[in-house]
């Protein structure tokens, strides 16, 4: 495990410190990823809007996004509604793959709930085949973690 990504989750930790707003901590989250992660293409969040049944693009870094992802559609719909992590090593492999960015050929999503209540998902994308590892999805499961516990339920 490099140190830089062992250390991922505790800057995070420390830049969410006393900070309520999930906007902000969101915004802060997609650039520690986006600074920190080598080959990747985009870092950010899907945030679950019940009513609709559909995630809704939140705050990210990267190209252009597609805006609203239906529940079990792509790979962001399937982790909304299986509640299990996805790591992709060919996007193009993946049944009802939504191409948001052509370039993007591995991805990772990563399920993201507190008090039972969905939140969203953490999407990463990479321009490279299989680019996620296990050692990487421990990382950002970790790191996913701490995130939630800075969530401010009062704005779920």
């Amino acid at each position: 495990m490099s140190e830089i990504k062992s250390m991922i989750a505790k800057q995070l930790d420390a830049l969410l410190i006393n900070e309520d707003n999930n906007i902000a901590n969101m915004a802060n989250a997609s650039a520690l990823l986006m600074q920190n992660i080598q080959n990747i293409s985009w870092a950010g969040f899907y945030l679950y809007e019940e009513q609709k049944d559909e995630l809704i693009l939140g705050p990210f870094q990267g190209k252009v996004a597609c805006v609203h992802i239906k529940n079990g559609n792509g790979v962001c719909g399937t982790v909304l509604k299986e509640q299990k992590v996805q790591r992709i090593k060919n996007v193009n492999n993946f049944p009802g793959h939504i191409a948001c960015d052509s370039d993007s050929k591995s991805e990772i999503v990563i399920p993201i709930t507190k008090n039972g209540n969905k939140f969203g998902v953490l999407d990463i994308d990479a321009p490279i085949l299989n680019r996620f590892s296990m050692e990487d999805e421990i990382i950002l499961k970790e790191f996913t973690k701490v995130f939630t516990n800075h969530l401010n339920i009062d704005k779920l």
